[in-house]
């Protein structure tokens, strides 16, 4: 059986590495905020402040990466962003988005990635 938090982590570097490719400036990787949540990657796209969920799947048997992002799991991000906010004091003013890299591996070293901006909207 394979180790998930091995391929997790592995998911988050090529995640990483893709969006510094693209011009992200990445600030943190995995973010915790005690127990409320974990948030993959966050950065800065521009002058917009990005938070990412990024999803690793070797086959679709259980789904697509992208449909692992549950609603249940969208608020949590929303409210682990909430709490990044307050602690490193970012204003209100600051826009923000909520994207997902859907990562599908192929073989030892192929994989492609799909990057999704604005993959939900902000939820309460």
């Amino acid at each position: 059986m394979r180790n998930l938090r091995s391929e997790g982590n592995a998911g988050e570097r090529i995640a990483g590495l893709f969006l510094e490719q693209h011009g992200v400036r990445i600030l943190e990787r995995n973010f915790r905020s005690g127990r409320q949540g974990e948030i993959d990657l966050i950065g800065f796209d521009q002058d917009t402040l990005v938070f990412f969920e990024v999803k690793l799947r070797r086959s679709e048997r259980c789904g697509t990466p992208e449909a692992a992002v549950t609603y249940s799991k969208q608020k949590t991000i929303c409210r682990t962003a909430d709490y990044y906010r307050f602690l490193h004091r970012i204003s209100e003013n600051c826009p923000i988005r909520f994207d997902v890299v859907a990562i599908r591996r192929s073989g030892a070293n192929g994989a492609a990635v799909h990057w999704i901006r604005n993959a939900f909207p902000y939820h309460r």
